[in-house]
Order: structure tokens, then sequence, then C-alpha cells
């Protein structure tokens, strides 16, 4: 009997009970709010498994629901609306999910039907996207969005304008004339909106780059404040201030470092000044995404600091956005930078009541904690977290997906390996 229970013991710690079936295409239904989950893959494991699979299959779960009844034009009929008075942001909120939502998931939409199984799921995503797209936008539609009163509305319509930047021919080129005049329509509508001086400045810019990509003329205020801003917030090691002062929190990742790189994109050209700008935003991009893969422990896990944690793994959007865009730092190979992605992804989205039984997201960083949320937090809010899915934007073949995972800082560190001391970086 001894002999019995010590092989009992041994099997539950290694954790050999039967494996998930792969749950497969979107469209399956979501399990129930108590159901339980797999836990995250610890960064430095050796068993091979498609990381690209378990991202897409995620992926999927968050933008179905939201897509699916916008391009039905029954979301506002059908999206919970979960905040501490949801009579508040119920006028903002589905904005949010929409623009969030398509901010993370474009540059995988982008990538378009290769005659995959993946590329028949983003096709068909895609498809979703423009028919909501058109549903928020057409004034006709029970499911006309808000793009102007209140203040809330400028920036969700930055992320829905940098959705359309990050595909430009999914989610722009694509669309019909009509809805991409609507489109216009709506994102000019966001121009009364003064921001706050803070990240949302960066809100106005985007849309200003947004509506010249789109062929129309660009405000100059309102692009050029927030960049003349953020020279001057830049606070050193790789980090702005959101406003004058440093806050501890992650909204270098989820706009600031962001939007700055993909603004200095699209106008670094322009002008000396710009150009040299826009190396400093890269030099410092880079470094910020090094400080973001070394705060991924190797279960997936973060610190709980500041406000918007909500978010869940979109607060490494920075880092996700250097993979996306092949500039991460020296210290970290692709490899790695997948398996802190894939950790800190699974961990904040895999966990046990994160999504309600229709398939919405709900408030909490691990699970559902809604007193994590501040006043602004609402359902739609946490879409923030596609962010996080940068990378799909690469293709399978790319050694972001292709190397060997790799193990993390964390992870090295602390299992004793001689590793190089880090350093900050010098401000130019």
């Amino acid at each position: 009997m001894r002999k019995f229970l010590l092989l009992c013991c041994v099997l539950a710690t290694a954790g050999l009970v039967p494996a998930q079936e792969n749950p497969g295409e979107i469209a399956v239904p979501a399990p129930s709010a108590s159901q339980g989950v797999p836990p995250a893959a610890t960064v430095g494991e050796t068993r091979r498994e498609d990381d690209r699979a378990v991202w897409t299959t995620l992926a999927g779960r968050v933008a179905e629901p939201v897509l699916r009844a916008l391009a039905q034009r029954q979301l506002k009929a059908t999206m919970p609306v979960e905040a501490h008075k949801p009579e508040e942001r119920v006028a903002c909120t589905h904005l949010e999910a929409l623009g969030r939502l398509l901010a993370g998931l474009a540059p995988w939409l982008e990538l378009g039907d290769d005659g995959t199984a993946e590329g028949m799921q983003r096709a068909r995503l895609a498809t979703l996207a423009r028919r909501a797209i058109d549903a928020a936008t057409d004034p006709a539609s029970p499911d006309h969005l808000n793009f102007s009163e209140g203040r809330q509305p400028l920036v969700d319509t930055a992320f829905l304008a940098q959705a359309v930047l990050r595909a430009p021919r999914e989610l722009g080129e694509k669309l019909e004339p009509r809805v991409r005049a609507n489109l216009i329509v709506a994102l000019k509508a966001s121009r009364p909106i003064q921001p706050y001086p803070s990240n949302w400045l960066l809100f106005a810019s985007m849309v200003e780059v947004a509506l010249q990509r789109l062929g129309e003329p660009r405000d100059e205020r309102r692009l050029l404040e927030g960049i003349e801003r953020f020279q001057e917030w830049y606070l050193g090691d790789g980090v702005y201030g959101d406003g004058a002062e440093f806050h501890w929190d992650y909204y270098n990742a989820y706009v600031i470092q962001p939007m700055l790189v993909e603004i200095m994109a699209a106008i670094g050209d322009e002008t000396p000044a710009l150009r040299a700008f826009r190396e400093k935003v890269q030099a410092r991009a880079k470094r910020y995404a090094a400080i973001q893969e070394r705060l991924i422990a190797p279960d997936g896990s973060f610190p709980v600091i500041g406000r918007s944690i909500a978010y869940r793994a979109g607060a490494f959007q920075a880092l996700a956005q250097s993979a996306l865009r092949r500039e991460l730092p020296d210290t970290v190979t692709p490899g790695q930078a997948r398996a802190a992605l894939t950790a800190v992804i699974r961990r904040t989205l895999e966990a046990p009541q994160t999504f309600d039984d229709a398939g919405w997201l709900r408030i909490g960083l691990a699970g559902h904690q809604p007193s994590l949320s501040e006043f602004y937090i609402s359902t739609g809010s946490l879409y923030l977290c596609s962010e996080a899915f940068l990378p799909l934007g690469l293709p399978a073949s790319d050694p972001f997906w292709s190397e060997p995972r790799a193990a993390t800082t964390w992870e090295k560190a602390w299992r004793g390996e001689d590793l190089p001391a880090d350093h900050a970086l010098k401000s130019p």
C-alpha cells in the first residue's frame, strides 16, 4: 500500500494526467466560467509544443465574440458591460472592444489566406473585422459607435487607427468605398476631443497618421504636440514619463513606446529633427523591450504594479512589438522572446474564470478579479490584452516561431548561469 501511495504522489507531482484535446477552430464554445484549464508551460521547458497553435487558438477565442457580434450588428445587444458603474461606461465600452482587439490582431490578419487552416481562420476573422468596421461606422447601424461624445472615444479611435496602419490591406484597401468613407468620418469625429497632457497626446497623433495614410489632410498641431511633449518627458534608461512625472505602471508598454515607434516610422523621414528623434525612439524601445523580457517569471507571472493591470498580457506590448518589427535587443533571441510571451499569454488568458459562459472577457489579471479595476475599466477595455499577439504577424517560418524555445533571462539567472551584467541606456 505504501508503494502504491508513493507512486500516486509521484504521478500527481509530475502532472501525468490525460492531455486536453486540441480545442480546434475558434468557433468551439468557450468553457464555463468555473471550468479549470491546464497550467501555463514553464518558460524553459524543453518539450516541444506548437506555440503558434496555442497563440492562434487563444487569439481566436478572444476575438470571436466581439467580431461575430459586431459583424451581425448585435454588439450593443449582446456584450455584457462589467464595470464599477456600468451605466457610465456603456457609451464607450463597445468602441474600446473593437479598437483594442483589432490593434493587436491586425498584423496577423494582414498575412491573409495562404491556404492553410490558420490562413483560412485569418481570412474569416478579417472578413468579420471589415463587417465590424462597417457596422461601427455606419450611421444607420444599430451598432454605430460613439467616436465623439465625452473624452474616452479619442483613446479607442486611436487604437482603431493603429489597426488600420498595421493592416493597410486587410483593414484599409479591402474596405468598400462606402465603409472607407464612413471610417474617415469616424476618425475625424474625434478631433474636437482635447487630450489630457499624458499618453493621450499620442492618441491624437495616431489618428492624424492614420488619416494621412487614408489620403486625408492631417492636422499638424494634433500630430506634433505629442511628439514634442514626449521629447521633454523622456526620463532615461528607455523610460518615458506619462506626463512630467514617473509612474510605476505599464503605460510605456500599453501606449507610449508602441505608438511613438509607429508614429515616428510613418513621419520620421520628413525632417532631420524628426529623423533624429526617430532614432532615439527606436533605441529606447529596444532597451524597454529588454527590461520587459526580464520582468516575466518562468510561470508567466510579472509584477502587479500600477493602474490598468486588468489589461493582462497587454502589459508586454512593447516586447511583442519589438519581436514583430524584428528589432529585439541583442540580449534577447527570438526563441527567448517567444518563450516569455507564450508564458505570460497563457498565464493571463488560461486562468479559470477569465471568460464568462458566453466567451466574453471578465475583469481581472489571472482570472476574475473585479476589484483590480479602476473606474474607467469595463468589458471593452480588457481587449487591450490582444496587443500581446502582435508577433502572430510574423510568418510561421520566421525565427520567432521556428527557433527552439530558449530560457529567459530570469530563468538563466536564477538557475545559476553566468550572465553578463545589465547596463542602462545612456541618454543621447
